[in-house]
């Protein structure tokens, strides 16, 4: 039977359709469903005769196994509970977007583990779990609708060219597959990367979207210093940080970055590019840091997306980042571990400052000797 298409450029409620591939999902049928890399082939992981008709079809190398198509970073935890910090960095960063992801596994507890012996065997064949989180608001939809997990593959034969638009997913598969979800050319037209995840360490398996560098900087561990303006607190607080984690990790400030670690402060009522206070810049003089260049900043989604670790001058800056970030709270703590707070100098004299300083300085200690992020460095092999 030759395979149905649906033209979602056509579409007046793509509602319609997603219910439909939903629907074909449930019922044990092959589906190909478009993402912003290429399209890819797609079958539910309760029906075991689907996962095995999808191997079958891709011609499956058998070093790597079927991914599962998951709906987020969070959702990711259930297949690959042990993730590690640098596992969970990438995803928070990257999906929804162009990385497959690979894993040794799969976890006991993995709900991988649950799934039928002919679909375990094709997912997680070679001791290996590999998941990608499309960003394609049409797969998406289907990924959150449907009951079960979904395997999720390129639609390209072995040693084939990938399939970029619908028309060549129909030229490939048209009588091989069930249902065509046509949404056009994909947006990059090139597969996902691939990188394989061992601990604290990834390699890239496949070149793909995203590049080596791209990856070096999604992995860098984040630290983010937040005070109300972002001219006097935490722009000492970002100094002091990059000062203390130089000396932890036995290299001068310039190398952070090539170590894997970026530092920066933000405030959450903070004008963009205005200077440090001018206590401040005399404060941090004394210890060395220049804080001429300081261009203020007001906290942001992406910052507060991208930050591994979010440390607060105060208890209620802490509660307004996970007021309106509930997400970030498992990542978000008041610097004084007690929660107490940092007092805030403005408009008093320089003693002040100093007193200030010190107070963060020390905080800053404990938390680079204690907290796991500091205690690894998570670089490519």
């Amino acid at each position: 039977m030759a395979c149905v298409v649906y033209n979602l450029k056509r579409a007046e409620d793509s509602r319609d359709a997603v219910h439909h591939a939903v629907e074909a999902l449930a019922n044990g049928q092959v589906i190909a469903l478009p993402t912003e890399t290429i399209y890819g082939l797609a079958a539910s992981a309760l029906r075991p005769q689907a996962v095995q008709r999808l191997f079958e079809l891709k011609q499956h190398d058998a070093q790597l196994p079927l991914a599962f198509g998951v709906k987020s970073a969070d959702d990711a935890l259930d297949y690959v509970p042990d993730m590690s910090l640098l596992a969970r960095r990438l995803a928070r960063r990257v999906w929804p977007g162009p990385l497959t992801l690979v894993f040794p596994g799969p976890h006991a507890d993995s709900v991988a583990q649950r799934l039928p012996q002919e679909v375990r065997q094709a997912t997680l064949g070679r001791g290996k779990i590999a998941m990608r989180v499309p960003a394609h608001e049409f797969t998406m939809q289907v990924f959150r609708l449907n009951a079960g997990p979904v395997i999720l593959t390129s639609a390209s034969r072995q040693g084939n060219l990938d399939s970029a638009t619908g028309e060549q997913v129909f030229q490939n598969f048209n009588q091989d597959i069930d249902c065509l979800f046509d949404a056009g050319p994909c947006r990059f037209s090139q597969p996902s990367t691939i990188a394989e995840i061992q601990g604290d360490q990834w390699s890239v398996l496949r070149p793909g979207v995203l590049d080596r560098k791209t990856l070096e900087l999604m992995s860098e561990v984040a630290i983010l210093l937040v005070c109300t303006g972002n001219t006097c607190r935490s722009p000492m607080a970002e100094g002091l940080f990059k000062l203390r984690l130089a000396e932890h990790l036995g290299c001068q400030v310039e190398e952070l970055q090539s170590r894997g670690f970026r530092v920066a402060s933000a405030g959450v009522a903070a004008m963009a590019g205005g200077p440090a206070s001018d206590q401040s810049y005399e404060v941090m003089l004394q210890h060395k840091i220049d804080l001429s260049q300081h261009s203020s900043q007001p906290i942001t989604e992406t910052l507060v997306q991208q930050a591994d670790l979010i440390l607060t001058m105060t208890g209620n800056h802490r509660h307004a980042i996970i007021s309106n970030w509930p997400g970030a709270t498992s990542r978000t703590f008041s610097l004084a571990r007690d929660q107490g707070e940092i007092s805030d100098p403005i408009g008093m004299p320089v003693e002040y400052y100093q007193r200030c300083a010190t107070q963060i300085d020390q905080h800053i200690a404990w938390w680079i000797a204690n907290h796991p992020l500091f205690q690894t460095s998570q670089r490519s092999l």
